[in-house]
């Protein structure tokens, strides 16, 4: 198992722990200053093996200086810009780094006051269980949102496939419009052409009825002045 790394929180030096020491709750059972014990359950020590040895790590139980928390504060602002966090939006790097340095005030609280270490600790969790249900509403939020997007976009090439498609059926209604338009055009020129043809030859009917008419008008006369 791979060491924790550095922390922001103070620790005492590692000690190494042997397995037949070890009582039957797993923990080494050594002697513990009612500071100590209460920092243990506010703040659990850090255990892990390496070489097949097991070590434990307990928060250091020293009070801390007005020294000590200007170099907290220094020691954030420079693991913030060496750890490259965003100073805003969600940022794991900069939420890593600020919970450490809570815990640290809460150790260094705790050591002082021990039920204001408590407290502390309870608004700590708390705002983890606050902080925890809007990432989760986050996620959730962009999920939607991604699958709208999608939806979106999916609706947006079938409205794309759809145009194609009206546009074609346009174009051939547009067709068809045109052809019918040349069919009309057509018998209408055939109506008008045998139109005229009838009304030249009803014309010419009727100047041959009127000739013929003229004809027999001018016999009829002869044969009635004939008879005079």
């Amino acid at each position: 198992m791979i060491p924790p790394p550095d922390t922001l929180l103070r620790y005492n030096p590692p000690v190494l722990v042997s397995r037949r020491a070890e009582g039957a709750a797993g923990r080494p059972q050594t002697p513990q200053s009612p500071p100590q014990e209460i920092l243990n359950v506010v703040l659990p020590p850090r255990e892990w093996e390496e070489e097949n040895q097991r070590w434990v790590q307990e928060v250091s139980s020293a009070p801390s200086t007005r020294q000590d928390v200007v170099h907290l504060q220094e020691q954030l602002d420079l693991r913030l810009q060496q750890r490259q966090a965003r100073e805003t939006g969600l940022c794991p790097v900069r939420r890593e780094l600020y919970s450490q340095c809570f815990d640290e005030l809460i150790r260094e609280v705790t050591i002082s006051c021990a039920e204001r270490g408590l407290l502390l600790l309870r608004v700590r969790d708390e705002l983890l269980l606050t902080l925890q249900a809007l990432q989760t509403l986050y996620e959730s939020s962009v999920a939607f949102g991604v699958r709208k997007a999608l939806r979106a976009e999916q609706g947006k090439a079938d409205l794309e496939k759809r145009i194609v498609e009206l546009e074609g059926e346009k174009r051939e209604l547009e067709r068809q419009v045109d052809e019918q338009k040349a069919r009309c055009e057509a018998i209408e020129k055939r109506d008008n052409e045998r139109r005229e043809i009838e009304e030249k030859k009803h014309d010419e009917e009727v100047q041959f009825l009127r000739q013929k008419n003229q004809q027999l008008k001018t016999q009829l006369e002869s044969i009635i002045a004939s008879t005079k």
